[in-house]
């Protein structure tokens, strides 16, 4: 596993209309290892032959979609000499040339399944009709050495970027025309504008539009249906404390699917759901009335008049794909794993996905599209990788309040009762999400590989186990999760081959605060790793990228301090005794380091043992590829030193 941070990827998928050509977009790292660089492979939906590579270019290429006659369309920076890509077009056989270019770059784009009309998302400065009178402006701030922005309302970052001062709009044009017609901007929060669908026949486009309000509860964001002609608005899709995101046409054009999440409010966790929109009537019905589960990734059937869908939703640690019929059943196809990239046959009869698990990373599959209960076929595909250095089990346990929790378990080649395996407990992020899928970025096998065993809990406020688990965790970060950790813990140590006498923890973003509540309530573990977690909710509140969301939750720090005084782990410092390694990236914006920077002299104050790892130019995930093995290398080497007493080892590379 010394080479984990390096290996090839899939990371997704898309089908040719015709159902054909099957192309997956594949991450290697780049020249020095500084990033990963994607191309686009063709993959063989019958099985039988081996994938060949398409695409080589330095800069890589993603974001592969098809046009209606079988073309296939791609971003790619490989002519510009800023990073700002261009959609490219690549035909069976031949080479590929432009299609469209904005100064700046194109963000995202979209194609009409029958006539040659697509839409692309590209930011204009303030004060800009077109692309052209863009760049003008561009070069009249470059020579001025100016690069500020003013904000007057809305947010002003997202995650690892800044937003502005260009704002997104949505262009349309006919492929093999210019002049693409402006159909308005999408606002500064957090839809980019890639978040666009064309109808069938690409009269019609549907965009995310983000919509910035003066409270929290305004802010929100709408689907809006425009004439790709004129740039008339036909229809929005609405609704206060409402997120509505990820449109798709119906096969006929006659209704729009999107999803719509219910946000939650200090006394109500947030709920997801599908509607969908008759575009004549205005007429909205929820797709999954009465469903327990999130739905993730959502796709139509291509057969006009029929109204089946597919989707993914967590689900009792796996993510399966499951079938909507027009008569409102829902059917689960798959029985382990956790599926993505679902893509539809034309004929409605096959689906093909990319199915990743704990134990397995992410490979294109083939499934029947109504068969219940069944294992996929999978295809051949680069990225495989070779036997996993232990195995994987599930554990259960009761909580306090009688609730059931599960979790996954990885326990090392050779555990058993003569040879009992240290512990590390990995508390994943969200909160709203569950261990269920690969991961890069917290793998179990790279600690297996070492000798640790590792529980992967679902606490409260994960999904996939119904409302309830929502429910009994809202209102109380630190609390009912941290009990619920606590409680799956005591359940695996009980074991024979787990070492009750050394144990850690870790997590990352919301795992990252857990971890850091856990050090303030118990000193049960040997070492603590916290990674981009909160510290001071009240700063953190103020701090964040969208603290109007967290301040629905948590409430105004003005008028409702309570649940901040109740969880904020810095508030109890002075209890900390355990080790702890810290480690965030510069340019976090979702918890910013000013959080990790503020724990780390804390803990210093009350002379904890404290280690903090700053990676400057990473955000709030570790992405390259000499950054995450180094994140790796630290972590394995601060748990060996304090829980199996080996002599600290600095990184060579530090």
């Amino acid at each position: 596993m010394s080479s984990f941070a390096s290996w090839t990827r899939v990371v997704g998928l898309t089908l040719s209309p015709d159902g054909g050509r099957l192309i997956a977009t594949v991450q290697s790292p780049g020249s020095g290892g500084r990033t990963f660089v994607p191309a686009l492979w063709e993959i063989d939906p019958t099985g039988e032959h081996e994938a060949r590579r398409l695409t080589w270019s330095a800069r890589g290429e993603s974001s592969p979609a098809f046009t209606a006659d079988g073309e296939l369309l791609f971003l790619s920076g490989r002519d510009r000499t800023d990073p700002g890509p261009e959609l490219w077009r690549l035909p069976e056989h031949g080479e590929a040339r432009v299609a469209a270019r904005h100064p700046g770059g194109i963000r995202g784009f979209t194609s009409a399944r029958s006539t040659g009309t697509i839409a692309y998302s590209a930011g204009l400065l303030p004060g800009a009709l077109d692309a052209e009178s863009s760049a003008k402006l561009r070069k009249v701030r470059s020579a001025a050495g100016v690069n500020a922005i003013l904000y007057e309302s809305g947010a002003t970052r997202y995650l690892g970027r800044d937003l502005g001062p260009e704002e997104p709009h949505v262009f349309v044009r006919e492929i093999d025309r210019d002049a693409p017609v402006n159909l308005g901007g999408l606002g500064l929060g957090w839809a980019t504008g890639a978040d666009t669908a064309l109808s069938p026949d690409g009269t019609r486009i549907a965009y995310t539009r983000n919509i910035d309000g003066r409270i929290p509860d305004e802010n929100r964001a709408a689907v809006v249906v425009a004439d790709t002609g004129t740039g008339e608005r036909l229809h929005v899709v609405d609704g206060l404390r409402q997120l509505h995101y990820r449109p798709v046409f119906t096969a006929d054009g006659a209704g729009l699917v999107c999803h719509r999440e219910l946000q939650g409010t200090y006394d109500r966790p947030p709920h997801e759901t599908l509607i969908r929109t008759d575009l004549v009537t205005g007429e909205e019905t929820d797709l999954l009335a009465g469903f327990e589960h999130w739905p993730m990734e959502v796709s139509l059937s291509p057969v006009p008049g029929d109204d089946t869908l597919w989707f993914t939703a967590g689900e009792q640690g796996r993510s399966p794909v499951f079938r909507r019929d027009p008569d409102g059943t829902v059917t689960r196809l798959t029985e382990s794993g956790a599926y993505s990239g679902l893509c539809v046959s034309p004929g409605g009869r096959t689906l093909y996905a990319l199915r990743s698990g704990l134990d397995a990373p992410p490979r294109p599959v083939r499934l029947d599209a109504a068969e219940a209960g069944q294992e996929p076929a999978v295809l051949p595909s680069p990225g495989g990788i070779g036997a996993l250095p232990g195995t994987l089990t599930e554990v259960h346990t009761e909580a306090d309040d009688g609730f059931p929790l599960r979790g996954w378990l990885v326990l090392p080649a050779g555990a058993c009762a003569e040879k009992r395996a240290p512990l590390l407990v990995c508390v994943h992020g969200g909160p709203h999400i569950s261990w269920s899928a690969w991961s890069w970025q917290w793998n179990p096998w790279v600690f297996a590989a070492r000798g640790y065993a590792v529980l992967m809990p679902d606490p409260a406020l994960s999904t996939g186990y119904g409302r309830r688990m929502l429910e009994r965790g809202w209102g109380q970060w630190g609390g009912r999760p941290y009990h619920d950790v606590m409680a799956l813990t005591d359940a695996v140590v009980a074991r024979s081959d787990i070492d009750a006498t050394r144990t850690s923890l870790a997590g990352a973003s919301y795992g990252g605060y857990l971890a850091n509540r856990v050090a303030t309530r118990t000193d049960r573990f040997k070492a603590i790793v916290s990674c981009s977690g909160q510290w001071d909710l009240r700063s953190f509140q103020s701090e964040t990228d969208s603290p109007w969301q967290f301040q629905r939750f948590l409430g105004d720090p003005l008028t409702q301090p309570e649940r901040y005084e109740a969880d904020s782990p810095h508030l109890d410092v002075a209890r900390i005794r355990t080790p702890m390694l810290v480690t965030h990236g510069g340019k976090d914006y979702r918890v910013p380091v000013t959080q990790s920077a503020a724990l780390f002299q804390d803990l210093q104050r009350f002379e904890v043992p404290v280690k903090f790892l700053y990676f400057p130019n990473e955000n709030h995930g570790i992405t390259a590829p000499g950054n995450l093995a180094l994140r790796y290398s630290a972590i394995l080497n601060f748990l060996d030193h304090h829980v199996l007493g080996a002599q600290w080892r600095l990184p060579e590379v530090l």
